[in-house]
């Protein structure tokens, strides 16, 4: 029997800007800063006579198993390129990255299953190939096929390859709340405020030094207002001495960047009320 295991990596957003509501199919054009994490669920494929799905891991609650998951249909779908393959596949999921985080698990799993089968079934589909085969499942699986640190434009199907090693030594804190935030809502809330003639993008891709007062999310100001509490946490990880805080996506994952690593692991106590994670970036 072939067993072969996969990391499927988090991500958040450095700096995320909202730019307008898409007139042709009700997206919105984004502009952001995805950076890969060492945080991680773990994908196994064993061979089998026919496609089967099961999760375990304390993340996986209220996982759903059936043709919705996203690698489920990651699996039909790339399953769908190819007329005969050697074998089928059982995938069990090991959840760790918490669901509705806003740290990508959803599409970091779906982005793991087709570049998994594409290499064990010989589909032999380049890098671009896949990103383009991703978008049907999702705005943020593209992304994880290369992964690293990359710029995001559009609707996430315009990427840019960042230098990541700009990023070496630092640490990212993640604090997640029990809160879970739908991003449609996130979305609608933010509509409310959003200009039709949107201000210029107010940071670059990285550099060195970085400047840190550039990379803020356009969602916060909606998020705060209605959850004080992430904004609190927030606030914690600033007066933490954190070089940059910050709310991941639509949320509820703030983070805060750290140079050192024996300051991001004194202050985890402060945060002993919600769920933490240390983690540092994936350099491929």
């Amino acid at each position: 029997m072939l067993i072969h295991n996969y990391n499927s990596y988090s991500k958040i957003n450095l700096g995320l800007q909202v730019l307008n509501k898409r007139e042709e199919d009700g997206y919105h054009n984004l502009y952001s800063l995805f950076v890969e994490l060492n945080l991680s669920d773990i994908l196994e494929f064993k061979s089998s006579s026919e496609f089967k799905f099961t999760a375990e891991g304390s993340a996986n609650i209220n996982l759903p198993l059936d043709e919705s998951n996203l690698i489920v249909k990651s699996y039909n779908l790339i399953r769908s390129k190819v007329e005969n393959v050697s074998t089928e596949f059982s995938i069990n999921l090991k959840k760790e990255i918490p669901l509705g985080s806003g740290l990508g698990g959803g599409s970091s799993n779906a982005a793991v299953s087709l570049c998994a089968l594409n290499e064990l079934w010989d589909v032999n589909l380049s890098h671009d190939e896949l990103e383009k085969l991703a978008t049907k499942l999702g705005a943020d699986v593209p992304f994880f096929i290369r992964g690293g640190v990359q710029l995001i434009e559009g609707i996430g199907d315009r990427l840019t390859i960042q230098d990541a090693t700009l990023l070496n030594g630092l640490h990212f804190l993640l604090v997640i709340p029990s809160i879970h935030i739908s991003t449609s809502w996130a979305y609608r809330a933010l509509n409310k405020t959003l200009q039709p003639d949107k201000s210029p993008l107010k940071f670059t891709p990285l550099s060195n030094p970085m400047n840190w007062g550039l990379f803020d999310n356009d969602f916060e100001r909606v998020i705060y207002e209605t959850y004080p509490e992430i904004g609190k946490i927030k606030t914690s990880l600033r007066k933490a001495d954190a070089l940059h805080t910050g709310l991941s996506g639509s949320g509820s994952t703030v983070f805060g960047v750290f140079d050192n690593l024996q300051k991001a692991k004194s202050i985890l106590e402060q945060f002993d009320q919600y769920q933490t994670f240390l983690t540092s970036p994936v350099f491929r």
